[in-house]
């Protein structure tokens, strides 16, 4: 097997005297539109994850809840704008980037999955270790599979 041929990797640098690139202008309503829709995004989860406190050594259901119906959605949102409507080029950033990956939390899922192993309960963290992922995956394909169903039905 040979090595990948090496790549420049270094970031752009203007002659001097020179603007920056307008691609990197271009960026800048993408990053505002990912920014917006993640502060939207986590203030949700955290309005949930208080509306729904887990007990010290008991699942946490809010973030287990939290992460299906976010992958859920992502997976209808996902079928929705590629192959049925033809999105502004900002809607994928806004909600599936930032909304959806704010409200989302997996680091959250790690963290619990420690409280719970520190707290003396394995067997419940590694059934959580399992399950979030699990169902996670199988929300999405699911998701994906009901809207296709929907659409298809819907244009019959």
């Amino acid at each position: 097997m040979t090595a990948p041929e090496a790549q420049d990797t270094a970031p752009f640098r203007a002659p001097a005297g020179t603007r920056r690139p307008a691609a990197w202008r271009a960026q800048v309503p993408v990053l505002a539109a990912v920014a917006a829709g993640g502060a939207l995004g986590a203030t949700a989860r955290y309005a949930f994850a208080l509306a729904w406190p887990a007990r010290p050594g008991g699942f946490p259901w809010a973030t287990f809840c939290t992460n299906v119906v976010g992958c859920a959605v992502i997976g209808a949102f996902m079928v929705v704008i590629t192959e049925e409507w033809s999105a502004h080029r900002l809607v994928r950033p806004f909600f599936g980037t930032g909304v959806l990956g704010g409200f989302t939390t997996f680091s959250t899922y790690t963290v619990d999955f420690t409280r719970l192993l520190d707290g003396g309960r394995p067997s419940l963290a590694l059934a959580y270790l399992a399950a979030t992922p699990a169902a996670a995956l199988t929300a999405v394909w699911l998701a994906a599979a009901g809207t296709r169903r929907v659409l298809k039905w819907r244009q019959a």
